[in-house]
């Protein structure tokens, strides 16, 4: 559960952005269990800029290619002193200090021909240039027929362990899947000595057949691409994590992306700037969401300048409980636009009950409360609302906004 530069900031964020957000996320996230601050992609690049990557970025590297902070944009980062100034302060704050990476190793090093760290190879004798990723025009790929690519992932990660990094979003890692690069970075962590949770993007088409190999080098990874704060984007999200939220555990999450809430855009890859384009209730249907299928929380939006309300999404702990303290969670139901999701406590007897309406048009549901393990007489409490729910038998009946959802707690009489 944490925060994260991109659906606010893009490729351009700064040093006292994401020290606001953190300080911020301490003094009103942190006690309902919000603890990560991530910056975001294309942190090495003095000239990042909104709307999208500069082609032939003046990166700034060390003498050995791995990436470091732009000192125009990280000003602590001046005279090699990398993230390890803003990691402190963000540890100060009682919080974790997370990074996005790239696949492979900067073309600005291979340009260069910087030899790697420990040994006798250059960037030019790993680098894969016909292995570069699609979208993002920074980095060339690694050639791991090579000795020294693992070298060079070694070196990258134990100086984001010596920053004191504690979470690092490697990108253009699963689609194409790049097992290979997958298997190198963890191995890189486990060297580092430092226990870094690795979070893999961005996601599309990954399949279940995939799952042995994830759980084994990653802590997380995502089931989509960039989710941004559209209804079809939000909807498409059901059938990926219906398939994947059977498979969420303490060995692995499947991540559903970023929450694209509150302020963002400020300074996007996508939209100007704005407040979040999901209707309210559209709002609560994507964390009910996420929280049922046990995907990752990480706030899209600028915390500082988000609406109260957003705020409130974010801290309902009721909402949160379902998040931490229930198993068996999946989709048990789909009928038209009526799609139902149920789960167990851990903690107690209770069952939990997710009602999505995907209309367009107010509608009110019937839901058989034996579809969810729960029997007549339960008492039912709309964990978003904290009133309690009316049961009529066996059954519930619900109004549900278009887009809707309610999510309930059930237990026995």
């Amino acid at each position: 559960m944490g925060w994260n530069s991109w659906d606010c900031y893009g490729t351009t964020v700064t040093e006292d952005e994401v020290l606001a957000n953190a300080e911020f996320m301490a003094e009103h996230l942190l006690p309902h269990g919000w603890d990560t601050v991530v910056v975001d992609i294309s942190w090495s690049d003095p000239t990042a800029r909104s709307h999208g990557y500069n082609a032939g970025a003046p990166l700034v590297v060390d003498d050995h290619g791995r990436p470091q902070p732009a000192p125009n944009r990280f000003p602590s980062a001046a005279g090699g002193a990398g993230f390890g100034p803003l990691a402190d302060r963000v540890h100060a704050l009682g919080l974790r200090f997370g990074v996005h990476v790239m696949r492979g190793i900067p073309r600005v090093a291979t340009e260069r021909d910087l030899p790697v760290l420990g040994t006798d190879a250059t960037a030019r004798d790993v680098a894969d240039p016909g292995e570069r990723c699609e979208w993002n025009p920074d980095n060339d790929g690694l050639d791991h027929s090579h000795p020294a690519a693992q070298a060079y992932y070694d070196s990258a990660v134990a100086q984001l362990a010596g920053w004191g990094v504690d979470f690092v979003k490697a990108d253009d890692m699963l689609w194409p899947y790049r097992r290979a690069d997958i298997e190198a970075y963890a191995l890189a962590i486990l060297r580092s000595g430092r226990p870094i949770e690795l979070s893999l993007s961005p996601g599309r088409d990954v399949a279940t057949t995939r799952l042995e190999h994830l759980r084994a080098h990653a802590t997380m990874w995502r089931v989509c691409d960039d989710l941004w704060d559209r209804w079809q984007d939000v909807e498409a999200n059901f059938a990926r994590l219906a398939r994947w939220a059977p498979f969420a555990s303490p060995a692995g999450w499947p991540d559903g992306d970023m929450l694209p809430l509150g302020h963002i855009g400020i300074r996007a890859e996508r939209g100007e700037d704005r407040h979040s384009l999901l209707a309210a209730a559209e709002q609560r249907t994507l964390v009910t969401l996420w929280v049922m299928a046990r995907s990752p929380l990480m706030m899209g939006g600028d915390l500082p300048t988000s609406s109260p309300e957003t705020i409130a999404l974010l801290t309902n702990d009721a909402v949160l409980d379902v998040l931490r303290h229930s198993t068996d969670n999946r989709e048990v139901l789909r009928e038209g636009e009526l799609v139902l999701w149920g789960a167990r406590s851990t903690t107690s007897p209770a069952r939990y009950a997710a009602v999505f309406h995907l209309g367009d048009a107010p509608a009110v549901v019937d839901v058989q409360l034996g579809n969810v393990g729960a029997a007549r007489g339960w008492r039912a409490t709309d964990l978003w609302s904290g009133e309690p729910v009316a049961t009529d038998g066996d059954w519930l009946r619900l109004a549900v906004e278009p887009h809707g959802t309610r999510l309930l707690r059930l237990d026995p009489a």
